[in-house]
């Protein structure tokens, strides 16, 4: 498929929602994580503030339609990837693969230490997918307290502790 990235626009706001709620329909395939395939999203006005900061990148299809995005935000000069979200009938057609390669391009260029995030463990769209980027995943004594925070917040909002982890790409 034929598509391009670019930095998110405002008028991009309003349909970030829909394509992240795509997007979490694929945890109905496991039965404990359903209940995030209807879970609350961050609406409009959040992704506009992150757009304003310039803080998110979206997937275009060749007729303009908005396939997925990611949301990340430089910290401790490291870029910290919030969210990677592609709509369920534009997935595996390469849309987040090619964000994930945008944000890791725009971490080179800013020359940061590298890329973070948290994910599950055990879903091959998570862990998995990002280890084929260089991504590692981090024991306990790597985490730092950045990155136990995070997690930390993710329990706390009903994520399973045991299936997360922490994951680093070093570019330094």
């Amino acid at each position: 498929m034929n598509f391009t990235v670019r930095r998110a626009q405002s008028a991009d706001a309003s349909t970030l929602p829909a394509i992240e709620r795509s997007a979490a329909a694929l945890f109905r395939c496991d039965p404990s994580l359903a209940w995030l395939a209807d879970a609350a999203v961050p609406d409009a006005e959040d992704h506009q503030m992150a757009i304003e900061k310039e803080q998110v990148w979206v997937t275009q299809s060749a007729d303009n339609e908005l396939m997925g995005f990611l949301s990340a935000i430089e910290v401790d000069n490291e870029l910290h990837i919030q969210e990677i979200s592609v709509s369920q009938q534009f997935q595996g057609q390469g849309a987040g693969r090619k964000l994930l390669l945008t944000a890791l391009e725009h971490a080179r260029k800013r020359e940061l230490h590298g890329l973070t995030l948290t994910t599950f463990r055990d879903l091959p769209w998570n862990e998995p997918f990002y280890r084929q980027f260089g991504f590692e995943t981090l024991g306990p004594a790597e985490i730092g307290p950045r990155l136990t925070t995070v997690l930390n917040n993710e329990i706390n909002h009903g994520l399973p502790g045991e299936r997360r982890c922490a994951m680093r790409l070093k570019l330094r």
